[in-house]
């Protein structure tokens, strides 16, 4: 099979050195590929700068992408030349769109004009004690996938944060749903810690309980290669 993972982070530029990221490392998305690498099938990661990544293999296609736009040109053209897509990249919601000190802020009289303006300079001074950043909402890239390629199998992932269990796994089953997904994989980040990774695989049969990166990876890989929607691995309802 051709499967296409998208692992690591994206950041969005402020101006030449400063950028809005996350801490994603993309260590999820290189076990991911190395097993199914393993497993004779080829792989395309697209990842970003400094992730984790499996070592060369004749069957891996490596992509660097930075920004969420350039994210959505390249995932638009893979994922119709794809069978499954994992997408475990942490892409930024927003982007930013201008930086200008408070006072500028406070003395306009209409702030959506500020919305039209961009920033020019390679390096925003630092003069100021306050600076306010505008940002605008990025495409939720997740939601395109089933319009490029109605056929693929969609693995997602959701992040949130300190989180009751069931409102974890009810933001999944939504996403699951509204996205045409096969499985979300449901993470909570005070259940990630170094040798821990808690998360469920959410399916429309119910969902599965892990509680590390490789058990994770094997239960997605066992999902991916079995053609036996009727008989999917034991969940939990």
């Amino acid at each position: 099979m051709k499967i296409l993972i998208t692992s690591g982070g994206t950041t969005e530029p402020i101006d030449a050195v400063r950028g809005i990221t996350n801490h994603a490392t993309g260590r999820l998305g290189q076990l991911l590929a190395q097993l199914f690498l393993d497993k004779g099938h080829q792989v395309t990661l697209v990842t970003s700068p400094g992730s984790y990544r499996p070592e060369k293999h004749k069957r891996l296609k490596l992509i660097e992408v930075s920004t969420v736009n350039s994210l959505q040109n390249v995932l638009e053209h893979l994922v119709k030349d794809h069978q499954v897509f994992i997408h475990s990249m942490a892409v930024s919601d927003y982007s930013p769109v201008y930086m200008t000190d408070l006072e500028d802020v406070m003395a306009s009289k209409d702030l959506s004009q500020l919305l039209k303006r961009h920033n020019h300079q390679g390096k925003i001074s630092s003069s100021s004690d306050y600076q306010v950043l505008f940002l605008k909402k990025t495409p939720k890239l997740i939601s395109l996938v089933k319009k490029w390629n109605p056929d693929i199998r969609l693995i997602g992932f959701k992040l949130l944060v300190n989180v009751p269990k069931e409102q974890l796994l009810q933001v999944a089953r939504t996403s699951l749903h509204k996205n045409q997904a096969d499985l979300i994989v449901a993470n909570d980040l005070y259940q990630i810690k170094q040798d821990q990774h808690q998360a469920y695989l959410v399916s429309a049969e119910g969902y599965q309980t892990l509680t590390s990166k490789p058990a994770i990876a094997q239960a997605i890989y066992e999902r991916v290669i079995s053609n036996d929607k009727n008989h999917p691995p034991r969940c939990q309802r």
